[in-house]
């Protein structure tokens, strides 16, 4: 029986997917965005929320418990420094996962994970989407070129009194 053992071993030993998911969890830490497999963005999920919610508490014994999940130095710099700044505030959900469509070669579903405080894409706020016509600019350009004339004109006899 398999009670209580949800997680996805990707057909891989123990050994191999914790080195795996440590590796893509550095790259993630690192580049902020990876493109992988849906499969394993879901396993990388589960494995790196976790060591974000750990590194909100900037202690020496956080640092070694993300140390011995990640291996690597300089990612657990960046964790606690750069990452934990910016989802301080936030209560989980610290990744994003994007279904890019399926892998040519082997069908695979294929997606990008992202951190979510780091994408600039979402971050910007969207501007008016106003529908622009050939018709609208130019009944627009003709309307700003005499307001612009009127405020420069009275500007003009300021400076010449």
């Amino acid at each position: 029986m398999r009670h209580n053992k949800k997680f996805n071993h990707l057909s891989r030993t123990a050994d191999h997917r914790q080195a795996m998911l440590a590796n893509m969890a550095i790259s993630l830490i690192m580049h902020k965005r990876i493109t992988t497999t849906l499969a394993k963005a879901k396993a990388l999920k589960q494995y790196v929320e976790p060591l974000i919610t750990r590194s909100k508490d900037d202690t020496t014994n956080s640092r070694r418990v993300v140390f011995s999940y990640l291996q690597n130095k300089y990612a657990v710099t960046e964790l606690f420094k750069n990452i934990s700044e910016k989802v301080g505030d936030r209560p989980g959900g610290y990744t994003r996962i994007i279904k890019l469509g399926t892998r040519k070669g082997d069908g695979a579903s294929v997606c990008f994970i992202e951190l979510v405080d780091f994408d600039e894409n979402m971050l910007k706020t969207p501007k008016s989407a106003a529908k622009k016509t050939r018709r609208s600019r130019k009944s627009t350009a003709k309307a700003e070129a005499p307001v612009e004339a009127a405020a420069e004109a009275p500007a003009a006899e300021e400076k010449a009194e």
